[in-house]
C-alpha cells in the first residue's frame, strides 16, 4: 500500500474509532439522547475529518520530504477513512437503542482498533499482542474518562 495511504488509513481509522466512541460514550451518559448521539456522530464524520486531514496536510507538509502528491494522498485518504469509519458508528444507533447502540459501537470499535494494530505490529516486526494491548489499553482509557465526564455533565447540568 502506498506510504500516504497508509498513513491517511492509520490515523484516519484510529481517530474515527476512538474521537467518535469517546463522543458516543459522553453524549450518551450525558444526555441518553439518541438525536445528540448521531448529531455528534455525522459531526464528527463531516467536520473533524476535515479538520484532521488538514492536521495531517500541514505535518506532512513540514516533512519537507514528501511531494505534492504524496501530502495530498494523505490528506484526501486522511479525511476518507476518518469520514467512513466515524460514520460505520451512525448505523448501530439508527438500527438499536441506545444502549445497545454503545454496546455494539464498543465492540466494533475494539475489532477496528485490534485491525489496525496487527497490521501495524507486523510491518514493524513488533510482537501483536503488544501492540494491540498498548493500543486497547489507550481506548479503554478514553471510552471510560468520557463515560464519566458524560455522567458528571449530566449530573451537573441535567439535574
Amino acid at each position: 500500500m502506498h506510504k500516504a495511504i497508509k498513513v491517511g488509513l492509520n490515523f484516519g481509522l484510529t481517530s474515527g474509532v476512538i474521537t467518535t466512541l469517546g463522543l458516543m460514550i459522553g453524549l450518551s451518559a450525558g444526555t441518553n439522547s439518541k438525536l445528540a448521539v448521531i448529531a455528534g456522530i455525522l459531526t464528527i464524520a463531516i467536520a473533524d475529518a476535515f479538520s484532521d486531514a488538514f492536521g495531517i496536510h500541514i505535518s506532512q507538509e513540514a516533512a519537507n520530504d514528501i511531494s505534492p502528491k504524496e501530502i495530498w494522498a494523505a490528506t484526501v485518504s486522511t479525511f476518507f477513512f476518518k469520514f467512513i469509519f466515524a460514520l460505520s458508528f451512525a448505523i448501530p444507533v439508527i438500527i438499536f437503542s441506545l444502549n445497545i447502540a454503545t454496546l455494539i459501537a464498543i465492540v466494533w470499535g475494539v475489532i477496528l482498533i485490534t485491525f489496525v494494530s496487527f497490521l501495524i505490529a507486523k510491518e514493524t516486526h513488533k510482537k501483536a499482542s503488544h501492540v494491540i494491548f498498548e493500543h486497547l489499553l489507550i481506548s479503554g482509557i478514553v471510552i471510560v474518562i468520557a463515560h464519566y465526564i458524560g455522567v458528571l455533565i449530566n449530573k451537573i447540568f441535567l439535574v
